[in-house]
């Protein structure tokens, strides 16, 4: 092994070393723009995996939508993306399809119905638990590809020398109604976290009462796209629970009182 890695390391190296740099502007070129609240263009038509057009109203049927954008062909970023979101939504009580929406949205007008159909095999081999077959993986033109990432805030571009597309990672929780209600960034994210803000943007379709309190007492961080305990929403949690407690003590003893 270690004579095959120092035969190898010559051709790693020269590998790297003419390997294009990176665009020195890709931070300001690829990234998220958080935009929440804003509205989404759910009557706009895509491609399911067999070919028939879809609208994004359609697809959610009501519900909470997660949404991804990214592309079939896609040589690293994408895979680890669709493995990382498969990952946790098999770990999660709610279900595709059933409870919410989850649409991959390639950004690449020239990829076609037979590479979503590519993908979606591939991850649901892969990832039996993640209701793979309930998700929508989709495809469009310049137009409605454009019009979607503008209002979910995703900024991307081709580049030419790298013969790819650079794209942020992510994943945006949708109302039924359209609107983004949070954004979870980078390649993985945690099940509990990725619960509550599907039961939170699916405004009281979802979660119990339990899930209510959580998200009274916890706030969504947009810088980090994530909840933290929010102490003034804790403090009133607690001051209404005081509240009603002291005043089943002085029913109770009224009652006694009198008998």
């Amino acid at each position: 092994m270690l004579l095959l890695w120092l035969l190898l390391w010559p051709v790693i190296t020269l590998a790297i070393q003419s390997a294009p740099p990176p665009p020195p502007d890709l931070t300001q070129r690829a990234g998220f723009d958080q935009r929440l609240g804003a509205q989404l263009p759910m009557d706009t038509r895509f491609l399911d995996a067999n070919g028939k057009p879809i609208d994004l109203r359609t697809l959610a049927g009501g519900k909470p939508l997660l949404l991804t954008l990214g592309y079939y062909r896609c040589p690293n970023l994408c895979d680890v993306v669709l493995n990382g979101m498969a990952h946790t939504l098999a770990m999660l009580d709610l279900a595709p399809g059933r409870d919410f929406a989850v649409a991959f949205v390639s950004i690449d007008p020239t990829d076609r119905p037979a590479d979503a159909r590519h993908t979606q095999a591939m991850l649901e081999r892969t990832h039996p638990d993640a209701h793979v077959p309930h998700w929508h993986f989709l495809t469009g033109n310049q137009a409605s590809i454009g019009s979607l990432a503008h209002a979910v805030g995703f900024r991307y571009f081709y580049d030419d020398k790298l013969h790819q597309y650079a794209h942020a990672a992510g994943l945006v929780a949708i109302t039924p109604g359209g609107k983004v209600a949070q954004y979870f960034f980078g390649v993985s994210w945690p099940p509990a976290s990725l619960r509550l803000a599907l039961v939170g943007a699916s405004q009281g379709r979802l979660g119990s009462l339990a899930d209510r309190l959580v998200l009274l007492c916890c706030g969504y961080d947009p810088a980090t796209g994530r909840y933290s305990l929010a102490i003034g929403r804790t403090m009133q949690a607690l001051g209404v629970a005081f509240v009603l407690a002291l005043a089943c003590w002085l029913a109770w003893l009224k009652v006694r009182a009198r008998a």
